[in-house]
């Protein structure tokens, strides 16, 4: 089983959030063709309490419940089959998916048979990347769509060396006209 996971495409990582990734709208038209495209979609979301250590390092974004950790409006969310909740302790991060404290992420992979997991979202250098590592070290054949992804653009150098971290560790990069219905 092939399944999607889009990674944090969220209000605040988008231009006019708190933590944007500049060219972060972009991918929602290439994310909404995806959906489409695989019977189990999985969208994981920040969640971060307002007293997390996390926001030592960065500003606040992601609030639970608030309108920056939302979906974006044009994201076609009714395609999505489940929500995984990162970050919602205020001892951790949860810069990957696989961290989802709601749900076992790893665990729901395996009850639904996935062995193929294909990635998109943002940001690339953070979530995205620690995500896909996470997969790999599940054991799962991991693809990240090049063309569905975007870099928050925090330090310079980062973004092509998360890239080349992400396939060094064996992830496939792929585009998302590659893949067709059914992947």
């Amino acid at each position: 089983m092939k399944a999607l996971l889009i990674v944090d495409l969220q209000n605040d990582f988008l231009p006019g959030g708190a933590l944007p990734a500049p060219d972060g709208k972009q991918i929602i038209p290439v994310v909404n063709k995806l959906l489409d495209r695989f019977e189990l979609v999985i969208a994981s979301k920040d969640w971060h309490p307002e007293d997390s250590i996390h926001f030592e390092k960065w500003p606040l974004h992601c609030l639970a419940n608030s309108e920056g950790a939302a979906f974006p409006a044009g994201l076609e969310q009714s395609k999505i089959n489940t929500v995984v909740l990162k970050g919602t302790r205020n001892s951790d991060d949860g810069y990957s998916a696989f961290e989802a404290t709601n749900l076992q992420l790893n665990n729901y992979l395996a009850e639904n048979k996935v062995d193929e997991l294909y990635i998109c979202g943002l940001t690339t250098e953070y979530c995205v990347k620690n995500t896909v590592l996470d997969a790999l070290d599940a054991n799962y054949k991991t693809y990240v769509f090049r063309d569905a992804v975007e870099a928050v653009k925090a330090k310079a150098g980062d973004e092509e060396k998360a890239w080349q971290e992400m396939q060094s560790a064996g992830a496939s990069i792929v585009y998302s006209e590659e893949i067709r219905k059914n992947a």
